[in-house]
């Protein structure tokens, strides 16, 4: 049975509210496609036995950023993101000027060793996500715990954020 480990939640006040490249889920794609025409040019088609895990190595090292559910409860916000295969000294959370960004590196290794062959392959890549957070959030108490591949974030309300709405009651004039 695994174990929940909570994660370290860093506050950086000096940063900028979004910090790194905004999330453009199309850009890796056409980063890919560029390349395979750039290859092309270049007498991609002569090399004779191109695996697809040689040419899934030649991209760029870039995983898409993860699914990621957003719920409110009357006391907090709850961010929860699968990241299968990760491990959380892997994962950095920041809070940055009204801004929550969740970093991740996921690295793999694997060795085959036979009588006639052997394969080595490295592979490795990144996401990046950043959230503005809603106002009313106590950004001192935010905390984040992983647990079986599953991140879950929790973003406390402030208690004036959490107080229930007036009702205004309209009068004739």
């Amino acid at each position: 049975m695994a174990t929940e480990t909570k994660l370290p939640v860093t506050k950086s006040p000096a940063a900028p509210a979004v910090a790194g490249e905004p999330w453009r889920p199309f850009q890796a794609l056409r980063n890919e496609i560029d390349q395979i025409f750039d290859d092309f040019g270049n007498g991609f088609w002569n090399r004779p036995f191109r695996s697809l895990a040689r040419l899934e190595r030649d991209f760029p090292k870039s995983i898409s950023a993860p699914a990621v559910d957003v719920a409110e409860s009357d006391t907090a916000y709850d961010i929860t993101a699968e990241l299968p295969g990760f491990d959380e000294k892997n994962i950095d959370i920041k809070v940055t000027n009204g801004g929550l960004t969740i970093k991740g590196e996921k690295r793999e290794e694997t060795e085959e060793k036979k009588k006639d062959y052997y394969v080595s392959e490295r592979r490795y890549g990144t996401f990046e996500r950043s959230f503005t957070l809603p106002e009313g959030v106590n950004a001192d108490k935010i905390e984040a715990t992983f647990k079986n591949g599953v991140l879950k974030i929790v973003l406390p309300k402030t208690e004036e954020a959490q107080k229930p709405a007036k009702t205004i009651n309209v009068k004739a004039a």
